[in-house]
């Protein structure tokens, strides 16, 4: 095996055994066991369980950013919406031991972990649409980093939900998510649907 591949085989093994137990239930020796290599080859390739970790907190959370940016295509601030949130649940449903990395570790609420972080250059990106909207439809510009925190972590805790529960299907929850947000309680459309073409 080369060294490129042994490097992308243990980031594999290291991606499942965080999703599986942690990063305090991981351990370098389980990793190595798992490789079916020595300690010193895991540490000589990334210094330690940190060093392996950041790798792949990295790689999910581009990832996953990638994901969003590119699917933000439509002009439309509600189809924005749509296509971020379907993003997101679509990234839960097909990189499930990536998100359970990002949110195991870093919870929501912190400030400082890894996915509040990028929940926050997220949010910081939702700021600069609603402070466009706020603006020409003459509300304050300065309430924008408000609705979109809110938006954004409605939308972050909804998708740690269904991680768990899988159900009803990510398009019906995106639906239900941009129901909420777009229409707000009082204005609920009773079988709300996504307007975008699958």
């Amino acid at each position: 095996m080369t060294g490129k591949e042994r490097r992308q085989q243990l980031l594999d093994i290291a991606r499942a055994l965080f999703a599986e137990k942690g990063f305090d239930g991981a351990s370098i020796e389980e990793i190595a066991h798992r490789a079916g290599v020595s300690k010193p080859v895991v540490y000589e390739h990334f210094g330690g369980k940190e060093g392996i970790y950041a790798v792949v907190v990295d790689r999910e959370m581009r990832h996953l950013l990638d994901l969003i940016v590119s699917a933000l295509s439509a002009g439309h601030p509600r189809e924005l919406l749509e296509q971020a949130a379907h993003a997101l649940l679509e990234y839960i449903d097909n990189s499930t031991d990536g998100f359970r990395i990002l949110v195991r570790d870093s919870p929501v609420a912190s400030t400082s972990g890894t996915f509040s972080s990028l929940l926050n250059d997220i949010a910081s990106q939702v700021e600069h649409i609603f402070g466009l909207q706020f603006s020409a439809k003459g509300y304050d510009k300065k309430l924008a980093p408000l609705y979109s925190q809110a938006l954004v972590g409605m939308v972050a805790l909804t998708g740690q939900w269904w991680l768990e529960v899988r159900k009803p299907k990510k398009e019906e929850v995106a639906a239900h998510l941009v129901n909420l947000a777009w229409n707000g309680l009082s204005h609920l459309e009773h079988k709300p649907v996504l307007r975008r073409p699958k």
